[in-house]
């Protein structure tokens, strides 16, 4: 029974992601934008390959992983036009094995210290990869469990990405927001708000300039917003699943 439950879920992954994609779209309309102007990202935390495969299939190459074992694992076993993200924190000494085990990482979402920034910008040239595209992450709501600079800092490290590290593409900011949905319009407005003083310091076009913010519970609104990058997780796959792990 276990094969055809699986192939059931991921059948309605699939249909979860075409609709993610329609309201991805609409928003991106409401903003003024084209539908394509905005990248959905399936985030498939704790999910089989088997799952990732049926929205490969479906015509998705959009993915991404928040743990570096996880992507390391998936990435070989699924096709090699899949644009990876690694999203969050990223420690040191996990870099290189990161980079050298998946050729076809498109972006890390998550420097948060000038430290990482020259770990990856080394370890890309060390593994003679093409240049990595990179985001800065920012803590716009201040909590303490989460990753990333404080606003009041982004310039800086954004510039040192841009001019200190030539095998890094700086390519915008990410942050992760609050989850009490409530508040995520300060939490947005705040990186917009920080994407506005990085172009003007660096003198980067506005619509070059990437904001990754928005994940299932708000990724409309993010858009709306001027999000360009939305991460969804459970709205495509159903709820995470932990199955080893003891609370």
């Amino acid at each position: 029974m276990a094969a055809p439950a699986a192939e059931g879920a991921a059948a309605s992954a699939a249909a979860a992601l075409r609709a993610v994609l329609v309201r991805a779209g609409r928003a991106a309309e409401r903003s003024g934008r084209a539908a394509e102007a905005v990248r959905v990202v399936a985030v498939g935390k704790t999910k089989p390959v088997s799952m990732l495969q049926q929205l490969y299939d479906a015509g998705h190459r959009c993915f991404g992983e928040n743990y570096v074992q996880e992507l390391v694992t998936k990435a070989p076993q699924l096709p090699e036009d899949i644009r990876w993200h690694f999203i969050g924190h990223l420690q040191s000494n996990k870099v290189k094995p990161l980079l050298a085990a998946v050729p076809n990482l498109d972006m890390v979402e998550g420097v948060d210290n000038e430290k990482i920034a020259n770990h990856l910008d080394r370890a890309v040239n060390s593994l003679g990869r093409k240049p990595l595209k990179v985001l800065v992450q920012v803590n716009t709501s201040g909590e303490e469990s989460k990753s990333g600079i404080g606003p009041s800092r982004c310039v800086e490290l954004a510039k040192h990405v841009k001019l200190a590290c030539p095998h890094l593409i700086f390519s915008g900011l990410m942050t992760i927001g609050m989850k009490d949905y409530s508040s995520t319009p300060e939490n947005f407005k705040a990186l917009v708000d920080c994407k506005l003083e990085v172009c003007k310091a660096l003198e980067i076009p506005t619509e070059q300039f990437e904001l990754s913010m928005g994940m299932s519970g708000d990724f409309e609104q993010a858009i709306e917003m001027g999000s360009t990058n939305v991460r969804i997780g459970s709205t495509i796959f159903g709820p995470r699943e932990y199955p080893n792990k003891k609370q």
